[in-house]
């Protein structure tokens, strides 16, 4: 969080009818910095104001005031400054799943069970909405109902939100086999010879009349086109939005205390036909200019490109001063016969990392997610807080980064990547 003192001012209004007046010498910045130091993987909880460096654009800063905080209690304070510090703590659980399991209940189970305490705030944001926890809710129920409730909604939702992407996902895994049989069936039938290249006896009328029970009277020109449009589809659904990314950034920014986002990402396959049948579909139909044009348009899906600019959402969530925390459920991908199961969460997955790394937060890959849910709590929940006044502020809507270092340790120290000088 980024705090603004006006000795002149008495007011926000103030602020904003003087700005413009005052010099930049009466203008006080204090940056307020949740640091977290490991060595190993066990949080270092013994440093001193004296033991921090804090450098702003590489120039050394002086530090005002450090605090040890445990969970939401400050245990240990230095000041050359006087700070209020505000503890209060906002969770953010974002489940991108497309099915609930019994790990994902563990993790629930625990975080109501050993994290969440009065005063906390929660949102959960699932495949289907978003929920917020009513502040008096902790006071009338029971935590053993709270975790009821919470896994009811979490198994509905993800079971209703990707009824629409799992029925893609089997079509397009019908689709696949269906055109990776005809090459099959061609190698069965005697009409292909193979000598380093596919030749074929009239290829188009031997290849149309090959189809499934389930896509009888469906030529290979409309299984394929069926096939390409599925894929793009699939990829309008997950299509990014980073105005909203930023936008949330922004909504959370002013949140007093410290926030947390935790993102739960399934781990994405992709049913693909094999890319050397595809060509040898190019081969065959080169008098076909709709076959061709279709099948360079699956080759575009197969190459998806990150729609994200990552270093802009990272500076967004860094300014927000929130620690993200990204939790990546791994899976072995299903096996299709006749199909190639390609991830397809690459893309989102470096993004989502990297923006972890510049907000402070953890990042893990497993299977259990209730293991790294743990990981990420037990990471995030001691802290120091450093406050400094940057030198020299100028007010001019740049970037500025920051970085903290422990004198003479080697020893693991993350926090928000800067924030914006505005």
């Amino acid at each position: 969080m980024k705090r603004i003192t006006i000795f002149a001012a008495v007011s926000i209004l103030s602020f904003t009818l003087f700005s413009q007046q005052v010099s930049e010498e009466t203008i006080v910045i204090n940056v307020e910095v949740p640091v977290r130091v490991f060595q190993g993987s066990a949080f270092v909880e013994d440093l001193t104001l004296s033991d921090f460096e804090v450098f702003e654009d590489g120039v050394p800063q002086r530090i005002e005031a450090v605090y040890l905080v445990k969970k939401r209690s400050i245990e240990r304070r230095e000041e050359n400054k006087r700070f209020v510090p505000e503890t209060a703590r906002s969770f953010y659980l974002f489940f991108e799943i497309n099915e609930y399991t019994s790990k994902l209940g563990e993790a629930v189970d625990y975080f109501v069970h050993n994290v969440l305490v009065p005063g906390d705030h929660l949102t959960v944001v699932t495949p289907m909405l978003t929920y917020r926890l009513k502040s008096q809710t902790l006071e009338v129920l029971s935590k053993e109902e709270i975790v009821k409730q919470f896994k009811g909604i979490l198994r509905k939702d993800a079971l209703i939100g990707s009824s629409e992407y799992r029925h893609m996902i089997d079509e397009l895994s019908r689709l696949a086999r269906a055109l990776s049989a005809s090459f099959a069936t061609f190698e069965q039938s005697g009409e292909i010879v193979m000598d380093g290249t596919t030749v074929v006896q009239n290829p188009a009328k031997f290849a149309d009349s090959l189809v499934s029970s389930e896509y009888e009277g469906m030529a290979i020109e409309e299984q394929l086109e069926r096939y390409r449009e599925m894929l793009g589809n699939l990829e309008s659904m997950r299509t990014t939005d980073q105005q909203k990314f930023i936008e949330f950034a922004n909504l959370i920014k002013d949140k007093e205390g410290q926030k947390y986002i935790f993102m739960f990402y399934e781990k994405e396959y992709i049913p693909q036909v094999d890319p050397k049948i595809l060509n040898q579909y190019i081969s065959l139909y080169q008098d076909r200019p709709t076959i061709l044009h279709t099948v360079t348009g699956v080759f575009d899906f197969y190459r998806r490109d990150i729609n994200l600019n990552v270093e802009e959402i990272k500076q967004a969530y860094a300014d927000s001063s929130v620690s993200i925390h990204f939790l990546y459920i791994s899976k072995p991908a299903e096996f299709v016969y006749g199909v190639r199961m390609e991830e397809h969460s690459e893309d989102l997955f470096k993004a989502f990392w990297e923006m972890a790394k510049a907000t402070g937060g953890f990042s893990g890959s497993s299977s259990d997610s209730s293991f790294l849910f743990r990981k990420a709590l037990d990471s995030s929940e001691n802290y120091y807080l450093l406050y400094y006044s940057p030198l020299k502020y100028q007010s001019d809507g740049q970037f500025r980064e920051i970085k903290v270092r422990v004198k003479d340790k080697n020893y693991r120290v993350v926090h928000r990547l800067g924030y914006f000088a505005r």
